[in-house]
């Protein structure tokens, strides 16, 4: 059975801290600790807060947060009004450029993590170390996608756990082989555990519990960006 655990009371994350103790802590507090083979989502926003991705941002001032975006940016996509789409030195195509105004103080924007995969993997082992647990982390951001309105939370950073998981060769339900179809496994994860952080709930971080055992292993969010030699809108 699939379960979703919010991890309350993590409170102001602030750089330096240490997201793995943030959210052990929480976890047990709230009586529901951390146990092997548990996915542990958190949002890019605390993890660029701890490793201080701030910069100070005048929201009013359009030219600096073009400026920034650009900074941020391998190539600006597409531009309308003060909307821009670019892919960022990760190889993520998102929003301005990932940098976000939200749920920071006045004055200041957050930046994406410079290796969210690395992010990752620092909460993995920092938990394994401390705390004796075995679990997968998965840094979640927001992202919008071409040609379906609303937002989604996807996986940007991965550690301990497939990215996607290749079902070509496989059968179907009646049978017929699979050619094509690979899941991003870590992207559905990260959807999932927003529906229990929320946008404004000031929640961010949960706990999958009860995932395939298969899936667990090694993965990257690098994974799951596709090679610009097969992307047919390039």
């Amino acid at each position: 059975m699939l379960t979703l655990i919010p991890i309350h009371g993590i409170g102001e994350v602030r750089p330096g801290d240490e997201i793995a103790t943030l959210v052990a802590d929480a976890a047990a507090a709230q009586d529901t600790p951390l146990q092997d083979r548990d996915c542990v989502v958190v949002t890019q926003k605390i993890v660029s807060k701890a490793e201080g991705r701030l910069v100070a941002l005048d929201p009013d001032d359009p030219a600096a947060r073009r400026a920034l975006v650009e900074q941020e940016s391998r190539r600006i996509v597409r531009r309308r009004g003060d909307l821009i789409i670019s892919e960022t030195h990760h190889g993520f195509v998102c929003a301005n450029a990932g940098i976000d105004l939200s749920n920071v103080e006045a004055g200041q924007a957050a930046l994406l993590p410079v290796d969210p995969d690395g992010s990752a993997h620092h909460v993995r082992n920092a938990l394994r170390a401390r705390y004796g647990v075995e679990v997968a982390v998965i840094v979640s951001d927001t992202f919008g996608r071409p040609w379906r309105l609303g937002l989604t939370d996807v996986a940007i950073g991965v550690a301990g756990i497939a990215a996607v998981v290749d079902l070509r060769g496989t059968a179907d339900a009646l049978g017929r082989e699979l050619h094509v179809t690979e899941v991003a496994i870590a992207d559905e994860i990260a959807g999932a555990a927003e529906l229990v952080m929320g946008k404004s709930a000031g929640v961010p971080a949960a706990v999958v519990r009860g995932l395939d055992p298969e899936w667990f292993g090694p993965g990257a969010g690098r994974d799951l960006v596709r090679d610009p030699r097969d992307d047919l809108f390039r």
